[in-house]
């Protein structure tokens, strides 16, 4: 659990172990105090402190004095490295999701049109949604399709369902590749309200570009409450030993360094 070892500070171990057991729901009923903490881990008061420290900084529990430590909110958990569902991944890990649509409809955006490849003067559908897990809202979407491939999707009712579900259903399309980009940035007044984010509170700001046979069909760009919902990613080791080279290998002289070479 605790690796003394480790180039990783122990307040840093403790952290993203509380991490994961906090997406994990282990700690719906109460969350531990300092010393059941530094009994469970085998370090110090001040390291927990620390770790706990850090989690309350993002807004994930809250310290008071004389009340303890409270969970704020269970962290929605999301994986790296594929093509994933909000909706999906909202609903398995035990959370209602539900969309309050703030606008769908067909208009002309020259910055959305560039980004799917299209002429600025076609027509585009906009699919606006603050999605919520519990009735608590965690992401403000904002999706561009191209009306050509997507009409269909301006009589769905996005309350209770995935867009590319009905993408896929209606239009006859299923993303299956794009890449993603993840940004840290401050929400300005509006945003701050619909996400319910205190002043100088940062968020994460999420575009992506999904493609259908190499096809762009749609462009995104949000806003995530960096307290409610994180990113992971895992490797296993075969996928380590795939892509690293062993340290200055006897048989050889170490070659000039390339992209798939380095390890930061």
């Amino acid at each position: 659990m605790i690796d003394r070892n480790s180039a990783l500070p122990l307040w840093a171990q403790v952290l993203g172990d509380l991490r994961r057991r906090l997406a994990a729901g282990e700690f719906q009923a109460r969350f531990p105090g300092d010393e059941e903490l530094t009994a469970h881990y085998g370090v110090s008061r001040h390291t927990v402190r620390e770790a706990v420290r850090r989690l309350a900084a993002e807004g994930v529990v809250e310290r008071g004095r004389g009340r303890g430590t409270f969970v704020t909110g269970r962290v929605i958990e999301q994986p790296l490295g594929a093509l994933y569902s909000l909706f999906r991944s909202v609903e398995e890990q035990g959370f209602v999701q539900r969309s309050i649509v703030r606008r769908l409809e067909e208009r002309r955006d020259e910055e959305a049109a560039k980004m799917l490849g299209r002429d600025a003067a076609e027509p585009l559908i906009y699919l606006e949604r603050l999605r919520l897990a519990d009735g608590q809202p965690i992401v403000l979407d904002c999706s561009w399709l191209p009306s050509a491939l997507a009409r269909p999707l301006l009589g769905t009712d996005f309350t209770r369902t995935a867009l590319y579900q009905e993408l896929g259903q209606r239009c006859g399309i299923w993303p299956d590749g794009g890449w993603e980009r993840i940004s840290p940035v401050l929400p300005g007044a509006e945003q701050r309200a619909l996400l319910g984010l205190p002043a100088r509170t940062p968020a994460m700001a999420i575009e992506r570009l999904a493609t259908w046979h190499t096809t762009p069909v749609e462009w995104r760009h949000g806003l995530v409450r960096a307290d409610r919902y994180s990113y992971v990613a895992r490797w296993t080791a075969r996928e380590v030993e795939a892509r690293f080279e062993p340290a200055h290998p006897a048989s050889r002289q170490p070659s000039s360094l390339t992209p798939s070479h380095i390890g930061d």
